[in-house]
């Protein structure tokens, strides 16, 4: 519906199109009307007292409930055996009794007329849960991830605690830590090392940390830490098990290891040996396939654009000596964009790819 105003703008703009020379029709397609709706407003007095239709007379529909109908869905929906029941509970139980008032969507509607539409009943009222926060991480030092797993001890019952931090752009592992305990103190030591590690303190923007609902990593003691660092912390929706997948997923390739004891860590000193082996295998040796086959560190570097040339020009090299084996173009060895955690929607990715003027990789 168009205002007064705005359709005489429109009709003035078509107007001067028109006398310049342009076309009606595509005057007013240009405007984002019709014609005839055009013809219709100079016909009706469109353009001199607006949409009438607010205003016009709607006669009451001839199979509309009666007042006294209305006054008794009331009643019935007012019963102290139906205060606590919605329409679509109390439609059926009548029609059990043989008793017809109205139908579920009238009594919907007259509650709505008379103000009792809100929630019927003690329990609270649904709440609706947004989806989580994208974060979208462009380079190194702005989005961290981190977990902690269980590491089996050879005494059946007793496990040792393995703490990472994981770096979403790079998917280094900037921190971690054994220990033999569960504690939100190693939790927050952890953050601290890290955050020196990095030097966040000369960055303009601290990074996010995203963690799972554990009651170690949301402890005190943590966010105390957390907030002193200007670090800000971002967890998994409860009961969602795949708001952290980046964690989770390094989990599963540190288990599957063949190093990994298949019956357990002697004792802390093995486990934290292991665990050394392991960050320094998947930070240097390791080929990530969700960065192209560089190691994380070389990403986390900013040596992965160099390398990832030097391997498209040496395919180039190989399609021109031999272009009958490539029916197409070479692989692909662009580098990798943006990374992001829970994307909401391909919009936001785009946007921040957009920005940076990076390909982007919405995982």
């Amino acid at each position: 519906m168009i205002g007064l105003e705005d359709r005489r703008v429109v009709a003035q703009n078509i107007l001067t199109a028109h006398t310049e020379g342009a076309r009606l029709r595509l005057a007013c397609e240009t405007a984002g009307i019709d014609v005839r709706t055009l013809q219709r407003w100079k016909a009706g007095g469109g353009l001199t007292a607006g949409d009438r239709r607010p205003d016009a007379a709607r006669p009451m529909p001839a199979h509309a409930l009666s007042p006294a109908e209305r006054a008794k869905v009331l009643s019935v929906v007012n019963e102290s055996r139906f205060a606590d029941m919605p329409p679509a509970r109390i439609v059926p139980m009548l029609a059990d009794e043989g008793v017809y008032v109205a139908s579920e969507s009238s009594f919907a509607r007259v509650l709505r007329d008379h103000g009792q539409a809100e929630h019927r009943g003690r329990a609270k009222a649904p709440k609706a849960r947004r989806p989580p926060t994208t974060h979208i991480a462009t380079a190194p030092r702005e989005v961290w991830c981190w977990d902690m797993t269980y590491l089996p001890a050879t005494v059946i019952g007793q496990w040792f605690h393995l703490y990472l931090i994981l770096d979403l752009y790079s998917r280094k592992i900037v921190g971690w830590e054994v220990h033999d305990s569960d504690d939100s103190i190693h939790a927050a030591h952890l953050v601290r090392r890290t955050a020196l590690a990095e030097g966040i303190a000369s960055l303009p923007v601290k990074p996010v940390l995203h963690g799972d609902n554990g009651a170690t990593l949301k402890a005190t003691t943590v966010l105390a830490m957390l907030y002193w660092l200007g670090v800000k912390p971002s967890y998994s929706r409860p009961r969602v098990s795949d708001d952290n997948a980046y964690a989770e997923s390094l989990f599963r390739t540190a288990k599957y290891r063949p190093e990994f004891p298949a019956n357990g860590f002697v004792d802390l000193a093995t486990a934290r040996a292991w665990a050394a082996n392991f960050v320094r295998w998947y930070n240097v040796d390791h080929r990530h396939s969700g960065i192209r086959y560089v190691s994380p560190a070389q990403r986390h570097a900013g040596d992965d654009h160099v390398i990832l040339a030097a391997r498209h020009a040496l395919y180039l090299q190989a399609c021109k000596r031999n272009p009958a084996r490539w029916s197409r173009d070479t692989r692909n060895w662009t580098p990798i964009g943006a990374v992001t955690l829970n994307p909401e929607r391909d919009s936001v990715v785009a946007m921040a790819s957009q920005v940076e003027d990076i390909q982007p990789l919405a995982a």
